[in-house]
């Protein structure tokens, strides 16, 4: 195949960064990747790997005529990087990013990028409980959502550009407006991992229930809340102090879901429960039916050649 970019840039060398190198390897979709991580064991490991061709100390070092800007880090964190790099960007280059909020980081990014420069943001709905350079791998995209979120302001050319790259590293490309991009991963993604990290904490607090019974019977579904609430702690800060309206009016509705649910118990309402764990679960079928899970008893918990996973990894979507 050939290159879609002669030289793309990756800022932050972490899960996703390391499989789009790994990818764009693999497919021969870039002619030279270089890297930045403010760790200097994080570049040397990017080295031994050959996640990079080159890393460097700084991020204005590295987008230096670079085609490609890919903008991996906390979403927190974009609009000090983007002012960073800003007067070092090469004109006609495009920068997008893999932050799990759309909103905030346009507004962050956009206002810093130069005449004839050209933002697109984008999410990859890939995934896993593992971070850093080591954790990636090519097929991470295989068969997941990249959401791309122009507006009409945004350069077609390289909207096309960066979805052809997208397709060509596995993933499906859809295109939506950031608002809206933020409603739904409020409820399919944010709101989700809140309620693990809820389940995982009450459970730490509950004196009745030693720890070493939390891990030694652990059942399938605290199984899934321990490794949702494994992800990174600090792009999870972010997330929720970036997509707070969202998340807010979605976790305002599983409130009210939730208090329904406690009167149906306490009343001994058998119809309700099962009439609302039957909607339900069509849902779960939904997923399946659309190839974004697997119907296996261990959740793809087991290696799962299908889906490209490494041994062990359950597929999620990281915000």
């Amino acid at each position: 195949m050939a290159a879609i970019y002669d030289r793309v840039a990756l800022i932050g060398l972490g899960l996703i960064a390391s499989s789009m190198a790994h990818a764009m390897r693999q497919n021969g979709l870039a002619n030279e990747i270089v890297g930045h991580a403010r760790s200097p064991e994080t570049r040397a490991t990017a080295l031994e790997l050959g996640i990079c061709d080159a890393v460097f100390a700084t991020a204005a070092e590295a987008v230096a005529d670079a085609d490609l800007v890919v903008l991996a880090v906390p979403v927190g964190a974009m609009g000090d990087l983007a002012a960073e790099i800003a007067p070092h960007l090469k004109p006609g280059a495009t920068v997008t990013d893999v932050g799990s909020v759309k909103q905030s980081v346009i507004a962050a990014v956009a206002p810093h990028m130069p005449e004839g420069v050209h933002f697109v943001a984008g999410h990859p709905l890939a995934g896993t409980e593992h971070s850093g350079p080591r954790a990636g791998f090519a097929a991470l995209f295989r068969n997941r959502w990249w959401l791309l979120t122009p507006d009409e302001t945004t350069n077609r050319a390289a909207v096309d550009r960066l979805r052809a790259l997208c397709v060509a590293m596995g993933a499906n490309v859809d295109e939506m407006d950031a608002a809206h991009h933020d409603l739904v991963l409020a409820v399919t993604s944010h709101t989700p991992h809140l309620i693990a990290y809820t389940m995982v904490g009450v459970a730490d607090d509950l004196g009745r229930v030693t720890d070493s019974e939390v891990v030694k019977y652990s059942a399938a579904g605290f199984r899934d809340f321990t490794r949702i609430a494994a992800s990174d702690p600090v792009m999870w800060r972010d997330v929720f102090l970036t997509n707070k309206d969202a998340t807010l009016e979605i976790l305002g509705r599983f409130t009210e879901e939730l208090f329904a649910l406690q009167r149906a118990i306490r009343l001994g309402d058998g119809q309700h429960l099962q009439e609302y764990f039957t909607r339900t679960r069509a849902i779960r079928r939904g997923i399946i039916e659309a190839g974004q899970d697997t119907a296996a008893p261990d959740f793809g918990r087991a290696p799962n050649a299908d889906l490209g996973q490494k041994p062990g990894l359950a597929p999620k979507s990281d915000g």
